[in-house]
């Protein structure tokens, strides 16, 4: 039999044999300890166990068994349970959102406004003002409002009517008023310091004109607009046309409002759920006139069905085309056809999904349309 010679180290061969051998030995039992006290912990079971029964402890099984610093064991925290409740807790903020929908809170925008025929003339009397605005159960906010409501009045004129609006200023900074997308003479377009003085607090405003080119408008403010639109000051100007094309013909005509400014997310002045749903019966036509009062572009998509767009900033397209989400960006306007044939509730949303729903449930620019049998 041959020797077979083990090299050292020279600095291991320079100690003392009873040193050599105290860390040679030392090693051993830091390898050793681990297992010798799952050994130990084991045994230990073994005295607290039945003897039919036998202990899994693998890691997932909520029955694992880990040692304790006195040498025993106790169970391995339930990460499946704890996960399941976490998972619950999330799963109930998304029901009781969903189950809140349409969610009741005191005001309402967007409502159609009458005006006063004087003279042949339809006069629309506006004043803006402060307001508390409720965006959600329970959330107050302020709001710059006309005629107190978030959006402002829903007006609507025909093709060719001479149209009045006096605008009373109860804010506590000047304002104005631009009618976005309608093409007027120069000097009533609404810009301060451009084409009029601004309407200081305290005062009132004219604006008069001959309704010109016909579709989906707005009205807001255009004076420290970020801030001013941002609160409120905003409204839909819907001219009709004097002849209608055979695809403008439609059992309901809606106006969706899209804002992003210091109300957070909403739609017409409301944030999921107490947004308005769209209601529809099967067969129906809808039309949505989509407008972007905001400064974020919002793609809004619609389940269960497709949505034809007609018109873009109120000019007709060129060719009517399908989509099932469309991209609104600040300012824009479309026009979109929505054939209600698949009854149910189809959830509405902006697909920026953080502008829509968080871990809480759902929020902000969520609706739905409802297409009853």
């Amino acid at each position: 039999m041959t020797d077979t010679k083990v090299s050292s180290s020279p600095a291991t061969e320079a100690l003392p044999g009873s040193r050599r051998e105290f860390l040679r030995r030392a090693a051993l039992t830091a390898i050793a300890a681990p297992v010798a006290s799952t050994l130990l912990a084991a045994c230990k079971d073994e005295d607290h166990a039945q003897p039919a029964q036998s202990v899994t402890t693998s890691p997932a099984s909520p029955k694992s068994q880990i040692p304790t610093e006195h040498g025993g064991t106790m169970p391995t925290p339930a990460a499946g349970a704890v996960t399941a409740t976490a998972a619950d807790q999330m799963d109930a903020m998304h029901e009781k959102g969903i189950k809140a929908f349409p969610a009741k809170t005191a005001g309402k925008g967007n409502q159609l406004m009458q005006p006063k025929i004087v003279s042949g003339v339809k006069v629309y009397e506006i004043t803006a003002r402060k307001i508390q605005w409720e965006t959600e159960p329970g959330k107050m906010v302020e709001a710059w409002a006309y005629n107190d409501q978030v959006p402002g009045p829903q007006i609507r004129v025909r093709e060719g009517d001479r149209v009045r609006m006096i605008v009373k200023n109860e804010l506590p900074e000047s304002t104005a008023v631009h009618f976005h997308g309608v093409e007027l003479p120069n000097d009533q377009d609404g810009v301060p310091y451009i084409t009029q003085p601004p309407i200081k607090p305290g005062q009132t405003y004219t604006y008069e004109f001959t309704a010109p080119n016909p579709g989906s408008h707005m009205y807001h403010s255009h004076h420290n607009s970020a801030k001013q639109v941002g609160l409120g000051l905003l409204g839909a100007f819907i001219i009709e046309p004097k002849a209608k094309r055979p695809v403008e013909k439609v059992d309901v005509d809606y106006v969706m409002i899209l804002n992003d400014g210091m109300h957070g997310y909403t739609l017409n002045g409301k944030g999921f759920p107490a947004t308005e749903p769209l209601v529809a019966k099967l067969g129906q036509k809808v039309r949505i006139r989509f407008m972007n009062e905001g400064m974020m572009i919002h793609p809004m998509h619609l389940h269960g069905m497709h949505m034809t767009v007609i018109d873009k900033d109120g000019w007709p397209q060129p060719a009517p085309w399908k989509c099932d989400t469309l991209n609104i960006a600040p300012g824009e306007r479309w026009d979109v056809i929505v054939n209600c044939n698949n009854p149910g509730v189809w959830a509405f949303h902006c697909h920026i999904l953080p502008h829509a729903e968080s871990d809480h449930g759902m929020f902000g620019m969520v609706t739905a349309l409802i297409v009853n049998k």
